[in-house]
């Protein structure tokens, strides 16, 4: 998962300000590295590396990226490695100069490299499979534009659609990207299912005229003081030109509506809108599903407290906490700077950084029957500590309640979950993972209720892909043989393995 935006200014306004500001408010989408293309006329400027955006980008890099355009992204590792060779966006010179941020994961990416290498004739350079999707794009557009060859300029948005048209025939797999072509303007468009977001908002440029911002989420819209135009639709393309002009096209034919529900479990922020749906009314819902079941399962539950696991877990507990007409309590302080121990690599550096992230209230706890509320289970690592620490912190009971069904199944669209092997739900009834944890009894949301919970919106989106909860997959493309594959490379023994590379290659590249 990363987070990903564009911005055109006008020509007169230096866009990397905006840009910071944006990734900033997109931090949640990946703490791995950070980066940012700008453009002026026909040069690029760039700076990326891994780190937090705060601390990639100093005065004297902002001072250097000059332009009324450009493309930031953020990012946390799902297919490649953490090298700050693989920190976006890419670039590839031909045709015209495109640069690249991409959101979401590629599923055939390796036939895609492998054509590219013996049919495109075109290198990729990383493990990335953001890389192998730049190239597709730049391979497709300079394709088009052949027909022009021998004209000064040759560059039509009409082709611009034409590769994206392509890309779509071509590539399988979540995306949503945003691609900037050197002069022009800024590219960006999903994928035919719609598996990862993408929204267009605009503002008044202080100078008159608008000025357009792309982003992986609405909140970060909203904190650059756009106004939301709309979601960009799956399959759909935009192309918003260098002095602001704003072109769109559908450019699939087999486009549905099926955008990644985990979005509003966890990954998003609750004050963002992802197609036409309040994540935060989302979790309120699920919140309230689950309250619903608690006197029916388990009417013997004499719940004195209702405490969420922070962050993501807060909206549903409080929510559930209404209607049980129990009183909800805030039993963790968190150390906010630790970061998300869900998309830390290895297993004991997760451990770790719960024991460093979060720490009990014990008034909250003593003598209490406990119902701690998080958004998911996924290792149930994180949540067997937070439970003990809710015991050693006196609590008398604790029970368990999830505002996601059991993940028993890889996510291959964009989400870094761990090796099927290692979910906490593989191969466990419900009463062993309660077990397991240390609770007294565990409460699953059911997937159908997640889904009701998750439906509607202004865009009136009734599915889902749901298949880390099911292993329903929408693409369509994913056997045994594919999951085999990503099961490997996703154990903690691979993971730390390519940890251990890549800090080989980053001591080599050291000047």
């Amino acid at each position: 998962m990363c987070g990903i935006i564009g911005v055109v200014a006008q020509v007169d306004q230096p866009v990397a300000p905006t840009i910071y500001d944006g990734l900033t408010v997109l931090q949640h989408r990946g703490q791995d590295a950070a980066g940012i293309v700008t453009c002026e006329g026909e040069h690029l400027y760039q700076r990326k590396a891994n780190g937090l955006v705060r601390d990639v980008f100093q005065q004297k890099h902002m001072d250097i990226l000059i332009g009324h355009m450009g493309v930031g992204h953020v990012r946390y590792p799902t297919a490649g490695t953490s090298s700050c060779a693989e920190a976006q966006p890419f670039y590839t010179n031909s045709p015209h100069g495109i640069s690249l941020a991409h959101n979401g994961n590629l599923t055939n990416a390796d036939e895609l490299r492998d054509q590219l290498y013996r049919k495109d004739l075109r290198h990729v350079n990383t493990s990335s499979d953001s890389e192998v999707l730049m190239n597709i794009l730049a391979h497709e557009l300079l394709e088009r534009g052949k027909m022009y060859m021998g004209e000064e300029l040759w560059f039509n948005i009409d082709d611009a659609f034409y590769a994206v048209s392509k890309v779509h025939e071509r590539c399988r797999g979540g995306y949503a990207i945003i691609s900037m072509i050197t002069g022009y303007g800024i590219l960006g468009f999903r994928d035919p299912w719609g598996i990862r977001p993408l929204i267009l908002g605009r503002r008044d440029s202080p100078n008159g005229g608008d000025e357009w911002v792309l982003a992986s989420e609405s909140v970060a819209l909203i904190a650059l003081g756009c106004e939301i135009v709309r979601d960009v639709e799956p399959g759909e393309a935009v192309f918003i030109t260098a002095d602001g002009k704003l072109f769109e096209k559908q450019c699939s034919d087999k486009a549905s509506y099926t955008p990644c529900i985990f979005e509003h479990v966890y990954f998003a922020r609750p004050d963002s809108i992802i197609d036409g749906i309040s994540v935060h009314r989302a979790r309120l819902k699920m919140g309230r599903k689950l309250a619903a079941r608690i006197p029916i399962e388990h009417p013997e539950a004499n719940i004195d407290v209702v405490i969420p696991v922070p962050d993501s877990g807060r909206i549903a507990a409080m929510e559930l906490a209404k209607d049980l007409d129990v009183p909800f309590r805030e039993g963790f302080v968190k150390n906010r700077y630790v970061g998300r121990t869900f998309i830390m690599p290895g297993q004991d550096i997760r451990k770790d950084s719960v024991r460093k992230k979060l720490n009990p209230i014990p008034y909250e706890f003593d003598g209490k029957n406990v119902l701690l509320v998080d958004d998911s289970i996924v290792r149930g690592n994180t949540s067997a500590k937070i439970v003990q620490m809710a015991k050693d912190a006196g609590a008398n009971k604790v029970f368990f309640a999830s505002a996601a069904p059991p993940v028993i199944h890889p996510n291959v669209y964009g989400i870094d979950m761990p090796a099927k092997s290692e979910y906490i739900a593989h191969g466990r009834t419900q009463e062993e993972v309660s077990e397991t944890i240390g609770a007294d009894w565990l409460m699953y949301q059911t997937l159908e209720d997640l889904i009701e919970a998750c439906q509607g919106g202004t865009c009136n989106v009734d599915e889902f892909d749901t298949s880390c909860f099911n292993g329903i997959y929408v693409t369509g493309d994913i056997d045994e043989e594919y999951l085999a594959k990503l099961e490997k490379s996703r154990n903690d023994s691979a993971k730390k393995k390519q940890m251990k590379n890549d800090e080989i290659l980053e001591i080599h590249n050291e000047p």
